[in-house]
């Protein structure tokens, strides 16, 4: 279980910007303004530790009667988005419950994190664009299968075709993790993170940053 401080923003769009050497540096903008902490787990009552974010302040025509009291119980104003992330006591021990979120506290400069999102949904597909097929030849023998997939069954045995063969169908709209990205840029008065790369899905998508679980560290000699 990842267990690496994160937190969760607003994926706002791609832009780029010079560095104080003059090199132009890419970056992907998530947003975290209005990111407050709504609630936490404990290890006595819930069996493991966890900090739940909140954010995007919701209208309270949109939340049920259930919703209201739980906000109201915590005594923290109603959020759209809530996400629960795995942490050590240590670490949620400096957070209190309504308290805002600063950047500064999670991520510098530099550092590598692994961003978590669900990629933009592009419906039905064929084979050549969801599993980058080549296709068929394309000679004028060749009729109506162009941009099919070839063969997928098999003889008398087993006479059937066998699963999780790749085929046409639903392509996109699925949680994805980028790992080892760096963090370019740390704006903690505008709750503006800039990592050097793209990050899942579509603009206005939240997505969970956390600290890299599979950063490679290099052996002194």
């Amino acid at each position: 279980m990842n267990q690496s401080p994160g937190l969760i923003g607003k994926k706002i769009g791609f832009t780029q910007f010079f560095d104080t050497k003059g090199d132009v540096k890419r970056a992907t903008v998530i947003d975290t303004t209005g990111l407050t902490v709504v609630g936490k787990r404990t290890q006595e009552k819930d069996g493991y530790v966890a900090i739940i974010f909140g954010i995007v302040d919701a209208k309270e025509k949109h939340l049920a009667r259930s919703q209201k009291v739980a906000f109201e119980k915590a005594g923290v104003k109603a959020k759209r988005v809530l996400r629960e992330v795995r942490c050590t006591e240590e670490f949620s021990g400096k957070f209190e419950i309504g308290a805002e979120v600063k950047l500064d506290q999670f991520f510098e400069e530099g550092q590598k994190v692994d961003v978590r999102g669900k990629t933009r949904g592009r419906g039905f597909t064929g084979v050549m664009r969801r599993w980058n097929f080549a296709g068929q030849t394309q000679t004028h023998g060749t009729h109506e299968y162009r941009r099919h997939g070839g063969s997928i069954g098999t003889n008398m045995t087993p006479g059937r075709t066998l699963p999780n063969l790749k085929m046409p169908g639903h392509y996109g709209d699925e949680t994805t993790s980028i790992m080892n990205l760096v963090v370019v840029k740390v704006d903690a008065e505008k709750n503006l993170l800039f990592v050097d790369g793209g990050v899942p899905g579509s603009k206005n998508q939240i997505v969970l940053v956390r600290n890299a679980v599979k950063t490679s560290v290099r052996k002194s000699r």
